[in-house]
Formats: C-alpha cells, structure tokens, sequence
C-alpha cells in the first residue's frame, strides 16, 4: 500500500497531510493474511551530514541539498523545529505569492506555489512516517504534532481565495502540457476543498479538517499499540508449525510460550498449526485489535467526515472522495463492486466446497469451514490436490536473499543500480538505507525499514519521505514492513505472502522513485488518481510467480540450490487456489469502506454491516465478539474507496499482458512501460498514461482469464 495523503485537496495540501491509509499499504488479502504508504519524514538545510552520504548525495549538485533527510539524528525538539522552518518558508512563499502586483506569470505564481507545495510535501511525509516508526515516544508525539501543524496551514492555504484567484488568472495557453495539467488539477481540487464557500463555511471546513487529522492519528496510534497476545502450554500446541518457528518461541519460566499478533507470528501459525483451539484463539486477537478504543474513535471519524461533506456541497462522502477518481462517482464504485461480485461467485463456491471436503476427510461430519480454519485447510488442500507443501519453499527465500532479489530484478529490468549507504543517518539501528544510480547519477534513495518492533507500524506499507524535483532534490521513500528476519539467529524464512508483499510494497516504491523527476512538486511521485495507486506495485508482484526470475535470487539458505522450475509450477498452481474466496472477502472490505459513508452516519452500525456482508459475499459463517473494523486502517485514508485494490488489480492483469512472459527479465517492454506509466507520476490522468502503455483503454477481459484461470 503507498501510505501517502489526503485526496481530496489541492497537491499542495495533499502532499502534506499524511493519513492513515493512503501510504502505499498491502492489502487484506484474505480471510487469515489482511494487509494499504503514508508520508514520511525530515530534514534540515543546517543538519551535519555523514560523510559518505555527503559525497555520495552531492557530488555535482548545485544550490540545493540531497543529503539524506534524517541528517543530524535531531531528537524530538529538533525535529519539530525543522518542521517548523518548513512550514515558514510555505508560509513565506504563499505570502510572495498573494502580494505579486500585476500580470500573474508562472514564475510568479506558480513557482511560488509550487515552492510551497514542496515545503509541506517534506514535513507532511517526514513527520508521517516519524509519528508510525520512530523507537522514541517523545518524538513520535512531535511527530503527531508537527503534522497536525502542517495540516493546519495547508488546509488555511486550501481555502484561501486570494490563492485560487490567482491560479485563476494565470495563463498557462503557452505552458508545455504538463504545467496546464497542474493548474487545472489543482484548480479543480481547490474546489473540492470548499474554497468557493463562504467564509463562514470554510472556517467551519477548517475546523472538521484539523479534528480529522487528529482523529486519524488516535486511529493510528491505537492500531500500532495493540499488539495483544495468547499462551500456549508448550511446543505440542505448535504442532504442525515450521521447526524453526517452534526453535524462535521458546517458552517462558512457567513452560508457557508467547505469540503475538504480528504477522510474523500470525501466519505461520493461521496456515500450519494443527491445534484448531490455538487458531481460533490467536485469530480473536488478531481480529480486535484496537477494540474497544476505536469503536468511538470510528464513529467520530464518519460523522465528522459526512459533515464535511454535506457542507462542500455532496450528500455523502462517499459522493464527494470519489469526485476525483477514476471511477469518478459513488454509484460507479457500487457498481463495480457488484460486477466484481458477480464475476467471482462461481469460483468462490468452488473454493469453499474443496475447502469443506478435505476438511470432512479428516472431520467426518462437518458442515462448515469457519474463517479461522481457512488458512489451514487451505493448506491442506495445497498439499492434498496440488501436491505442494507451502513449508518447502521456506528455505528458498530467507530473508536477505529475497531482498537481494528484489533490487536485482527491479536493476535488470529498469536499468537502474542500487548501492546500500552503510553509515547514513537512519531512525532506528536496523533501519538500511539505499541509494539508487542511473547511469552513475544518483536519481533516488529509500530506507528499508522490514522487521517487526515495538511501537512500530505493524502493517506493510511504503511512506514517501521527499517528492523529487528535477534540479532540485532527489525522490526519497521508506518501505515499512514486518517480515521474518532481523536477527542474527535467525535466517528470516520467509513464506509465499511475505515475497509478494516485498515485491508489492517495492512497486510502490520504484513508482516513486521513477516519478520524482519533474519540473513540479505537485505532479512529482505517485500524484495519480488514488484509485490507481495499487496497479503497479500489484502488477510487480507478477515476477515473483515467474520460475526464471526466482531462480535468479530464491536459493536454498543451506545448500544454495536455486528453487526448482517444477516446485515453483506447484507453488503457483497451488497459491492460485482460493483466489475466488479472496476476491470475495475484498468485496467485504470494499463495501464496508463504501457503506459506512454512503449514508448518513446515523444509519451506520458496523457490526451489524460487516456480518451481513460475510453472509451477502462469503460462504464462512461471521465469527461473533470479533470488530475487524477497528483495526481496519484503510477505513480512514483510503476512507469510501478500498475498491481501489480490485480496481487497479483489473489495471494491473491488462498491463501484464503485454509483457513477454518467456522472458520478464527483458529490459525492453520494462523501459517502455517505465516511461509511459510509472515515470509520468501525476502528470496526466491515469487512464491517459494506461492507455499510452497499452495502445487502447483498458479492459476487463485479462482481469477475468485470470479469475476463471483453472489450475
């Protein structure tokens, strides 16, 4: 998932307020593994820098700074006060902007906002991604505050008329295409922000705004510090699991051992336990996670949300967050919902009645498979009708080995080169930075922040730290992940999901990158439409599936065999079992995000909605006493629009389909695609650049070979 910003704001406003779920964030993908980038962090022009980062971020720049953004290691008084410099010179800039007599220019004008759209991007990002990873609390609680600081202003810039009055005069007939494209986007969505209202209606906008950045973040908060736990008596409760699973958790001074609900302990044991008690048990905590807190905190956010709204102009927030998508309406959005619930019922029904037959083979008797089960008998089921034990592949991809992987794929079909920065600056000890090279020019840096701890976001996600700028700055982006792995004792065997979601979260991250060389801020990065944000970094996860490409990287962690072609064939037969089911369980999750603000918040109880649309959508019965809702983070960034997942999957499928698949290493088609989607970031509309790639509209039809593929 790419955790970057609100959406419905100008770029100014929106590069600068860093939600809850539109970081670039992995999906919940299924019943047993959920999974949605949010903005990220600082630097200061006076902070020291390391000196190797220094050489190597410098060399050849002129007037401008590149050195890596957590320069200086500022504690959490620090922090703030570059933030705070930030925001000044946004102020200082919108100021210069407003008092220009005469003819509006674009240097004028629009560099001016632009100035202050790249000042708001920095501490926006940077003081999102703090706030969700930093190991010191009170930075975290700078952090928090820092953001809601740059949120205040951008919104006051937002509903400022003097501001749109003068993008209004500039003329831009002359501009080259994509600065028209940025004063109209921007022109557009200043509207959708209320500027055009009353004074008395955009203080009012203002103030739902700040509450909702505050609301948002206790969301956050509440969701990253409920890491709850259960006990099992000792290793026999664990049978069935991975040996160096059971080697990692070993019991306690009562002979008890812990495991906990973060996904490295989680999966593992959904899939493979065979104690069907330990699953269920392990499963209720996973699934109310932040409950009871966030009943109240969710119930604030809708009401506040639809008041917004209501006061913009739109009978819901559904009808007003969707204004400026692709899909560009509320009921557009029902309706591709139904059509993908259509498209999918066939599969899921069979999905389920394997499911319930392998389960009956060993239950005589049963009636159903409940959603704790799920995992395991799906396991099973690999194992039985597929021939394929998801454990065996394990040893293939320990973690360090599946990381080389990645930026070696990503080198040979991008024609890019990446050089790890031993000593830059970094958060947290664990923390490894990258710098990625084009032709010996340096073009972007990200952080790799991959492995569980305490007080850390503990979803997988990619956080923009900094848009690039074209003789600026360069672009740079963290990826936030809790793999296996980070221990020295431990070789992080990673399972199937684990590689698809590095590859997933990468794709957002090589989006970024790739995009962060325009002329402006506002149209750098990944500014497309919200609903397209997932396509490429779905579409990445496709190299992972390929034999060829894992033979490159996927080696045994003892005897340095590559995985063999025909274990990578069963792995891909038997992970392609379910999809049915899983498309129907996003279904859940996209019309939860749709229902809960398609109404009046008075008609809302989640609850209620969330166990009929498991009986509308999937064959499980609804588990009663779990709230999934309360730690369901995408219900506040990505807000109505989680269709946004199965939207760009049907994107993704199309854009796959024209790449060689006898040779996905190919630079050739890779380049072409490059250029034509990633590297244009929001400089046109996402259906323009699709288009581009694939020489007509995008359509259904690969999305649907795909569903119905038979295995």
């Amino acid at each position: 998932m790419n955790r970057r910003t609100a959406v419905w704001m100008p770029a100014l406003i929106a590069a600068a307020i860093a939600l809850a779920a539109f970081h670039v964030e992995a999906a919940p993908a299924t019943a047993v593994k959920p999974a949605v980038t949010k903005a990220a962090a600082g630097k200061s022009a006076t902070a020291a820098k390391s000196t190797t980062a220094a050489k190597s971020t410098t060399a050849g720049a002129a007037n401008h700074d590149d050195a890596p953004f957590w320069s200086g290691h500022p504690d959490a008084a620090a922090f703030a006060k570059i933030q705070d410099v930030r925001l000044a010179k946004a102020k200082s800039a919108i100021e210069e902007l407003v008092a220009v007599k005469g003819p509006r220019t674009i240097e004028n004008t629009l560099v001016r906002y632009d100035e202050a759209t790249i000042q708001l991007d920095a501490a926006g990002s940077q003081a999102g991604l703090m706030e969700n990873v930093h190991p010191d609390s009170a930075l975290r609680a700078a952090s928090e505050e820092a953001s809601q600081k740059v949120s205040a202003l951008a919104t006051e810039i937002s509903l400022d008329r003097r501001v749109y009055d003068a993008l209004t005069a500039l003329d831009v007939s002359k501009a080259d295409v994509e600065t028209r494209y940025y004063v109209e986007h921007e022109l557009r969505d200043f509207k959708l922000s209320g500027v055009d209202k009353d004074p008395a209606a955009r203080a009012k906008i203002k103030v739902l705004r700040d509450s909702l950045v505050k609301i948002g973040q206790e969301f956050d908060r509440n969701i990253r510090s409920d890491v709850r736990t259960i006990q099992v008596a000792g290793a026999a409760d664990l049978d069935g699991l991975p040996a160096d699973y059971i080697a990692h958790h070993k019991p306690g001074a009562d002979g008890k051992i812990t495991i906990d609900i973060n996904y490295p302990d989680y999966v593992p044991l959904m899939t493979y336990a065979k104690n069907d008690d330990v699953r269920k048990r392990l499963y209720m905590e996973f699934q109310n996670r932040a409950y009871p807190k966030n009943v109240d905190v969710l119930t604030r956010m809708i009401t506040v949300r639809n008041e917004l709204a209501n006061l913009i102009g739109y009978p819901t927030w559904a009808d007003y967050i969707t204004a400026n998508k692709m899909v560009e309406s509320a009921q557009n959005a029902r309706s591709f919902i139904d059509k993908i619930v259509t498209v999918s019922g066939a599969s899921a029904d069979h999905d389920y009645q394997v499911l319930l037959r392998r389960k009956q083979k060993d239950v005589p008797g049963a009636t159903v498979v409940n959603f704790w089960e799920a995992g395991y008998w799906s396991e099973m089921v690999r194992k039985s009708d597929y021939d394929f034990d998801s454990q065996s592949v394990r040893p293939y991809f320990p973690y360090d080995r599946v990381k080389q992987g990645v930026l070696d794929v990503s080198s040979r079909m991008f024609g890019v080169s990446y050089k790890q920065v031993k000593d830059a600056p970094v958060w947290s000890p664990e923390v490894e930075c990258w710098e990625m090279f084009e032709n010996g020019k340096l073009v972007g840096r990200f952080y790799l922040d991959m492995h569980p701890r305490h007080d850390k976001y503990n979803h997988a996600a990619q956080f923009d730290v900094r848009t690039g700028v074209a003789g600026r700055q360069i672009p740079e982006a963290a990826l936030i992940c809790n793999l296996p792995g980070g221990d020295p004792n431990d070789p992080g065997l990673c399972e199937y999901n684990d590689v698809n979601t590095f590859f997933h979260e990468f794709g957002h991250l090589l989006h970024t990158l790739f995009a962060g060389h325009h002329r402006w801020c506002g149209v750098g990065g990944i500014r497309t439409e919200h609903d397209f944000v997932e396509a490429p970094s779905q579409m990445l996860e496709e190299w992972m599936r390929d034999s060829t490409t894992l033979a490159t990287f996927a080696k045994h962690y003892q005897t340095g065999a590559p995985i063999p072609a025909a274990t990578v064939k069963q792995m891909n037969r038997a992970n392609d079992f379910g999809k049915g089911l899983q498309v129907r369980r996003q279904m859940v999750y996209a019309d939860l995000s749709l229902s809960i603000y398609d109404r009046p918040p008075a008609q809302v109880n989640m609850d209620a909605m969330i166990a009929g649309l498991v009986k509308k959508y999937q064959p499980y019965p609804f588990v009663d006493g779990t709230h999934f809702q309360c730690s369901f983070g995408h219900l506040d960034g990505y807000s109505a629009v989680y269709y946004t997942y199965m939207w760009s999957l049907v994107i993704a499928k199309d854009m796959f389909s024209k790449f060689d698949k006898s040779d996905l290493l190919s630079p050739t088609i890779a380049k072409r695609y490059r250029e034509a989607v990633l590297a244009p970031g929001g400089s046109a509309p996402a259906a323009t650049l699709v288009a581009n790639f694939l020489g007509r509209p995008f359509n259904f039809e690969a999305y649907r070979a795909w569903l119905n593929e038979v295995n």
